[in-house]
Protein backbone atom coordinates (compact mmCIF):
# COMPACT_ATOMS: atom_id res chain seq x y z
CA UNK A 1 0.00 0.00 0.00
CA UNK A 2 1.94 3.35 -1.09
CA UNK A 3 -0.12 5.24 1.58
CA UNK A 4 1.50 6.21 4.55
CA UNK A 5 -0.05 6.92 8.01
CA UNK A 6 1.20 9.91 8.89
CA UNK A 7 -0.36 12.59 11.03
CA UNK A 8 -2.42 15.30 10.58
CA UNK A 9 -2.91 18.33 12.99
CA UNK A 10 -6.97 18.17 12.78
CA UNK A 11 -6.52 14.66 13.56
CA UNK A 12 -5.00 15.45 17.22
CA UNK A 13 -7.31 15.00 20.18
CA UNK A 14 -5.15 18.15 21.98
CA UNK A 15 -5.66 20.31 19.07
CA UNK A 16 -7.22 22.98 19.93
CA UNK A 17 -10.74 22.81 17.83
CA UNK A 18 -10.82 26.80 17.54
CA UNK A 19 -8.04 26.56 15.37
CA UNK A 20 -9.18 22.92 13.41
CA UNK A 21 -12.32 25.26 12.71
CA UNK A 22 -10.43 27.49 10.58
CA UNK A 23 -8.56 25.35 9.28
CA UNK A 24 -11.57 23.79 8.25
CA UNK A 25 -12.73 27.19 6.50
CA UNK A 26 -9.98 27.44 4.54
CA UNK A 27 -10.47 24.00 2.90
CA UNK A 28 -13.57 25.69 2.18
CA UNK A 29 -12.10 27.80 0.30
CA UNK A 30 -9.23 25.96 -1.64
CA UNK A 31 -12.29 23.59 -3.00
CA UNK A 32 -13.49 26.48 -4.45
CA UNK A 33 -10.63 27.79 -6.05
CA UNK A 34 -9.91 23.69 -7.24
CA UNK A 35 -13.06 23.55 -8.90
CA UNK A 36 -14.08 20.56 -6.89
CA UNK A 37 -17.58 21.80 -6.56
CA UNK A 38 -18.35 21.43 -9.90
CA UNK A 39 -16.65 17.68 -10.47
CA UNK A 40 -18.53 16.60 -6.69
CA UNK A 41 -21.41 17.81 -8.22
CA UNK A 42 -21.31 15.51 -11.41
CA UNK A 43 -20.56 12.20 -9.29
CA UNK A 44 -23.60 13.08 -7.09
CA UNK A 45 -25.87 13.56 -10.34
CA UNK A 46 -24.29 9.72 -10.91
CA UNK A 47 -24.59 8.57 -7.39
CA UNK A 48 -28.14 9.65 -7.23
CA UNK A 49 -29.25 8.14 -10.65
CA UNK A 50 -28.12 5.20 -10.33
CA UNK A 51 -29.02 4.71 -6.50
CA UNK A 52 -32.18 6.13 -6.90
CA UNK A 53 -31.82 7.55 -3.14
CA UNK A 54 -33.32 11.22 -2.06
CA UNK A 55 -31.54 11.56 0.65
CA UNK A 56 -27.68 12.26 0.79
CA UNK A 57 -26.04 11.17 4.56
CA UNK A 58 -22.77 13.03 4.59
CA UNK A 59 -19.93 11.64 7.26
CA UNK A 60 -17.16 13.62 8.49
CA UNK A 61 -18.95 16.95 6.86
CA UNK A 62 -16.29 19.31 8.73
CA UNK A 63 -17.27 23.17 7.56
CA UNK A 64 -19.13 21.62 4.84
CA UNK A 65 -17.07 21.94 2.42
CA UNK A 66 -18.10 21.84 -1.02
CA UNK A 67 -20.94 19.65 -0.23
CA UNK A 68 -23.57 22.45 0.16
CA UNK A 69 -22.79 23.96 -2.84
CA UNK A 70 -23.29 21.22 -4.86
CA UNK A 71 -26.81 20.34 -2.80
CA UNK A 72 -27.87 23.86 -3.18
CA UNK A 73 -27.26 23.25 -7.43
CA UNK A 74 -28.61 19.98 -7.69
CA UNK A 75 -32.01 20.72 -6.00
CA UNK A 76 -32.28 23.55 -9.12
CA UNK A 77 -32.31 21.03 -11.11
CA UNK A 78 -35.18 19.23 -12.78
CA UNK A 79 -35.56 15.78 -11.16
CA UNK A 80 -33.49 16.61 -7.65
CA UNK A 81 -36.60 19.14 -6.27
CA UNK A 82 -36.91 16.74 -3.48
CA UNK A 83 -33.62 16.07 -2.62
CA UNK A 84 -32.27 16.30 1.21
CA UNK A 85 -28.98 16.58 2.83
CA UNK A 86 -27.85 15.37 6.78
CA UNK A 87 -24.47 16.47 7.04
CA UNK A 88 -22.43 15.05 10.27
CA UNK A 89 -19.59 14.52 12.07
CA UNK A 90 -17.48 12.51 15.11
CA UNK A 91 -16.87 15.77 16.25
CA UNK A 92 -19.25 18.53 15.01
CA UNK A 93 -18.53 21.92 14.66
CA UNK A 94 -21.34 23.33 16.64
CA UNK A 95 -20.97 26.98 14.86
CA UNK A 96 -21.35 25.39 11.26
CA UNK A 97 -24.21 22.55 12.71
CA UNK A 98 -26.31 26.10 14.07
CA UNK A 99 -25.43 27.87 10.67
CA UNK A 100 -27.19 25.13 8.75
CA UNK A 101 -29.75 24.52 11.17
CA UNK A 102 -30.78 28.37 11.44
CA UNK A 103 -31.82 28.16 7.49
CA UNK A 104 -35.05 26.30 8.98
CA UNK A 105 -34.66 24.46 5.60
CA UNK A 106 -36.75 21.36 6.15
CA UNK A 107 -34.57 19.17 3.79
CA UNK A 108 -31.49 20.22 4.82
CA UNK A 109 -29.60 19.80 8.42
CA UNK A 110 -26.64 18.90 10.30
CA UNK A 111 -26.89 16.86 13.24
CA UNK A 112 -25.55 17.72 16.53
CA UNK A 113 -24.76 14.35 18.05
CA UNK A 114 -21.65 12.40 16.96
CA UNK A 115 -21.58 10.01 14.33
CA UNK A 116 -18.95 7.54 13.62
CA UNK A 117 -18.70 6.29 9.98
CA UNK A 118 -17.59 3.55 10.96
CA UNK A 119 -20.72 2.65 12.80
CA UNK A 120 -23.75 4.23 10.59
CA UNK A 121 -25.69 0.85 10.49
CA UNK A 122 -29.13 1.38 10.22
CA UNK A 123 -29.11 4.91 11.88
CA UNK A 124 -29.58 6.64 8.81
CA UNK A 125 -30.23 5.57 5.38
CA UNK A 126 -30.11 6.93 1.95
CA UNK A 127 -26.42 7.79 -0.28
CA UNK A 128 -23.51 7.97 2.51
CA UNK A 129 -20.80 10.62 1.57
CA UNK A 130 -17.32 11.47 2.01
CA UNK A 131 -15.65 14.45 0.58
CA UNK A 132 -11.93 14.84 1.31
CA UNK A 133 -11.95 12.92 4.05
CA UNK A 134 -11.40 9.03 3.99
CA UNK A 135 -7.59 9.60 3.66
CA UNK A 136 -7.96 10.11 7.63
CA UNK A 137 -8.93 6.63 7.96
CA UNK A 138 -6.48 4.34 9.22
CA UNK A 139 -6.61 0.91 6.78
CA UNK A 140 -8.79 -0.66 9.60
CA UNK A 141 -11.34 2.17 9.97
CA UNK A 142 -11.43 2.69 5.93
CA UNK A 143 -12.17 -0.79 5.56
CA UNK A 144 -14.80 -0.66 8.29
CA UNK A 145 -16.58 2.24 6.52
CA UNK A 146 -17.08 0.17 3.19
CA UNK A 147 -17.74 -2.68 5.08
CA UNK A 148 -21.00 -0.82 7.02
CA UNK A 149 -21.83 0.20 3.89
CA UNK A 150 -21.95 -2.85 2.06
CA UNK A 151 -23.64 -4.65 4.98
CA UNK A 152 -26.02 -2.20 5.67
CA UNK A 153 -26.94 -2.03 1.84
CA UNK A 154 -26.30 1.77 1.57
CA UNK A 155 -24.72 3.46 -1.57
CA UNK A 156 -21.00 5.09 -0.60
CA UNK A 157 -19.57 7.78 -2.48
CA UNK A 158 -16.01 8.61 -1.71
CA UNK A 159 -14.60 11.63 -3.21
CA UNK A 160 -11.06 12.92 -3.05
CA UNK A 161 -9.00 16.02 -4.32
CA UNK A 162 -5.66 14.20 -4.78
CA UNK A 163 -4.65 10.83 -6.08
CA UNK A 164 -1.01 9.97 -4.59
CA UNK A 165 0.47 9.73 -7.93
CA UNK A 166 3.54 11.74 -6.86
CA UNK A 167 7.00 10.39 -5.35
CA UNK A 168 6.26 10.23 -1.34
CA UNK A 169 9.55 12.74 -0.55
CA UNK A 170 7.72 14.77 -3.44
CA UNK A 171 4.93 15.67 -0.98
CA UNK A 172 7.56 17.37 1.78
CA UNK A 173 8.11 19.98 -1.39
CA UNK A 174 4.27 21.33 -0.77
CA UNK A 175 4.87 22.52 2.71
CA UNK A 176 6.32 26.10 2.30
CA UNK A 177 4.48 26.52 -0.65
CA UNK A 178 1.17 25.80 1.20
CA UNK A 179 2.56 28.13 4.33
CA UNK A 180 2.71 30.75 1.40
CA UNK A 181 -0.74 29.92 0.04
CA UNK A 182 -1.98 30.12 3.21
CA UNK A 183 -0.92 33.98 3.83
CA UNK A 184 -2.64 34.55 0.15
CA UNK A 185 -6.60 32.59 0.87
CA UNK A 186 -6.87 33.52 4.30
CA UNK A 187 -9.11 36.65 2.85
CA UNK A 188 -11.16 34.76 1.34
CA UNK A 189 -12.39 32.52 4.59
CA UNK A 190 -16.18 33.38 5.38
CA UNK A 191 -17.32 34.01 8.26
CA UNK A 192 -13.96 35.89 8.82
CA UNK A 193 -12.63 36.22 12.49
CA UNK A 194 -10.17 37.43 14.93
CA UNK A 195 -8.97 34.24 15.71
CA UNK A 196 -8.26 33.49 12.03
CA UNK A 197 -6.60 36.57 11.47
CA UNK A 198 -4.42 36.33 14.62
CA UNK A 199 -3.43 32.84 14.63
CA UNK A 200 -2.14 33.35 10.85
CA UNK A 201 -0.68 36.37 10.39
CA UNK A 202 0.77 38.04 13.94
CA UNK A 203 0.86 34.25 15.21
CA UNK A 204 1.11 31.72 12.02
CA UNK A 205 0.03 28.53 13.94
CA UNK A 206 -2.63 28.44 11.04
CA UNK A 207 -0.49 28.06 8.13
CA UNK A 208 2.12 25.84 9.67
CA UNK A 209 -0.51 23.33 10.65
CA UNK A 210 -2.23 24.12 7.24
CA UNK A 211 0.87 23.53 5.14
CA UNK A 212 1.82 20.31 7.14
CA UNK A 213 -1.67 18.96 6.50
CA UNK A 214 -1.99 20.06 2.76
CA UNK A 215 0.86 18.02 1.80
CA UNK A 216 0.79 15.07 4.31
CA UNK A 217 -2.91 14.62 3.33
CA UNK A 218 -2.09 13.39 -0.72
CA UNK A 219 0.83 11.06 1.25
CA UNK A 220 -2.13 9.60 3.17
CA UNK A 221 -4.66 9.79 0.20
CA UNK A 222 -5.52 5.79 -0.64
CA UNK A 223 -4.45 4.94 -4.87
CA UNK A 224 -6.77 3.24 -6.59
CA UNK A 225 -4.42 0.39 -5.91
CA UNK A 226 -4.65 0.66 -2.37
CA UNK A 227 -8.42 0.83 -2.62
CA UNK A 228 -8.12 -2.63 -4.22
CA UNK A 229 -6.79 -4.07 -1.53
CA UNK A 230 -9.19 -1.83 1.05
CA UNK A 231 -11.76 -3.88 -1.23
CA UNK A 232 -10.35 -7.92 -0.89
CA UNK A 233 -13.43 -9.63 0.70
CA UNK A 234 -16.42 -7.03 -0.71
CA UNK A 235 -18.35 -6.73 -3.26
CA UNK A 236 -20.09 -9.67 -2.74
CA UNK A 237 -23.08 -10.58 -4.88
CA UNK A 238 -26.05 -7.84 -5.09
CA UNK A 239 -23.46 -5.03 -4.24
CA UNK A 240 -20.87 -3.31 -6.49
CA UNK A 241 -18.25 -1.06 -6.60
CA UNK A 242 -16.26 1.05 -8.98
CA UNK A 243 -13.40 3.44 -9.02
CA UNK A 244 -11.31 6.05 -11.05
CA UNK A 245 -9.81 9.01 -11.55
CA UNK A 246 -10.58 12.33 -12.07
CA UNK A 247 -8.29 15.06 -14.19
CA UNK A 248 -8.72 18.39 -14.88
CA UNK A 249 -6.09 21.64 -15.27
CA UNK A 250 -6.22 22.19 -11.51
CA UNK A 251 -5.81 19.07 -9.67
CA UNK A 252 -6.06 15.29 -10.08
CA UNK A 253 -8.57 13.42 -8.17
CA UNK A 254 -10.49 10.19 -7.46
CA UNK A 255 -13.52 8.42 -6.55
CA UNK A 256 -14.75 5.26 -4.90
CA UNK A 257 -18.11 4.28 -5.83
CA UNK A 258 -20.57 1.31 -3.84
CA UNK A 259 -23.88 0.51 -4.45
CA UNK A 260 -26.48 -2.41 -3.95
CA UNK A 261 -27.01 -4.21 -6.89
CA UNK A 262 -30.68 -6.33 -6.21
CA UNK A 263 -33.30 -5.23 -3.60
Amino acid sequence: MKRIQLFEFEDLPWFPNFIRKCMTRLIVVMHRLLGTRDQLLVLLKKAISESAEKRIVDLCSGSGGPMLYAFEQLRTEAGFEDLSLTMTDLYPNEQFAKEVNDRADPKLSFQKEPLDATQVGDKMKGLRTMVSSFHHMHPLLAKRILMDAEKSRQPILIFEISDNSVPVWANFIAIPINFIMCLFVTPFVRPMTWQQLVFTYPIPIIPIAFAWDGAISNARTYTLKDMDELLEGLGKEGYHWEKDKISTSKSKMLYLWGRPTTS
